[in-house]
């Protein structure tokens, strides 16, 4: 039979309604080559969706469970092959006694407006525009997560003053700008454990992509700061500790390359992108990190509690 028989043969079932799903036509070799090759089918629906929009960009990156190395599974001695049913108990016990319970947020802030002019970090000083933007993020803090605060203990006892921990820390980078913006914040929050931190100082996270003309820094800047900046994102990106029973909140005020670049390790996006995204001073950036270690992000540089007027980048 000629390939244009089989063609029509094939239209005329599929229009009498008798062509089903599976339905292969196979035309012979040789018949029509160059036309549609040497073969031509119909086949069924495919189950396997693993290759639908898959847009990975030749990263080859997806996502990993143990990002943060503290799976619970991986926090224990392996079994042995010969390992008895005791053994397999009392190794499960101790899986489970590693698992996290509790969700842990992370709020990044921008510090504030600076002086532009100044040429050492002691003269990067915050402006009166960024101070204000400073209060309203306080402010807007405040409102948030106050709630996080512990009061009360089981028995409904004031251990406001018991030096009893709370659920809300913040950490400020030790750059100036940064400091004095937490400062600003810690007024409305005035109950909450705060420290300094070196890691989360501003600096070359690594070399972005694509690059921008106008900024530059030696490859020896990428080299040393990226790996401070990568240091802070492993201390304060993690999953939850297995003693802690309830949600925490962990403030980290410090600067805009950090907080881009922590964005695309917390997805776990190509960090070379940090420089595709923009945060205004004084936004306000907030992760979720679950039990499971997944990571959602639920806010990126808002800046919804400010007025138009205190909407800067620098």
């Amino acid at each position: 039979m000629s390939y244009r028989s089989k063609l029509v043969k094939l239209c005329k079932y599929a229009a009498g309604g008798s062509l089903v799903t599976a339905l292969t036509v196979q035309v012979l070799d040789g018949e029509r080559p160059g036309v549609l090759g040497n073969k031509f089918a119909v086949l069924a629906k495919s189950n396997d969706f693993s290759k639908v929009n898959d847009l990975y960009h030749g990263t080859g990156i997806k996502w990993d469970s143990n990002w943060d190395k503290r799976e619970p599974a991986g926090t224990v001695k392996p079994l042995k092959d010969t390992a008895t049913d005791e053994e397999k108990a009392a190794h499960d016990e101790k899986v489970a006694a590693n698992t996290p319970k509790a969700n842990r947020i992370i709020v990044m802030v921008r510090h504030g407006q600076y002086n532009l002019e100044g040429t050492q970090d002691s003269e990067r000083f915050l402006t009166e525009l960024g101070k204000k933007q400073a209060d309203e993020t306080g402010q807007r803090l405040a409102l948030l997560y106050s709630r996080y605060l512990q009061k009360l203990d089981d028995n409904g006892n004031d251990v406001t003053n018991n030096n009893v921990t709370n659920n809300i820390k913040l950490v400020k980078s030790t750059m100036t700008r940064a400091t004095e913006t937490a400062n600003i914040i810690l007024k409305h929050l005035p109950d909450i454990e705060h420290s300094d931190c070196d890691l989360v100082r501003e600096g070359a996270p690594c070399v972005p992509d694509p690059p921008i003309e106008s900024w530059s820094p030696d490859p020896a800047d990428f080299f040393q700061e990226g790996a401070r900046i990568e240091a802070g994102f492993r201390k304060y990106f993690h999953r939850a500790d297995p003693s802690q029973e309830s949600t925490s909140v962990d403030i980290l005020v410090c600067h805009g390359n950090v907080i881009r670049y922590c964005a695309c390790r917390a997805l776990q996006c190509d960090p070379r992108a940090w420089l595709r995204m923009a945060v205004h001073n004084g936004s306000i950036t907030v992760f979720i990190i679950k039990p499971s270690g997944r990571v959602s992000l639920l806010e990126l540089g808002g800046a919804g509690h400010f007025h138009p007027d205190l909407l800067t980048f620098n």
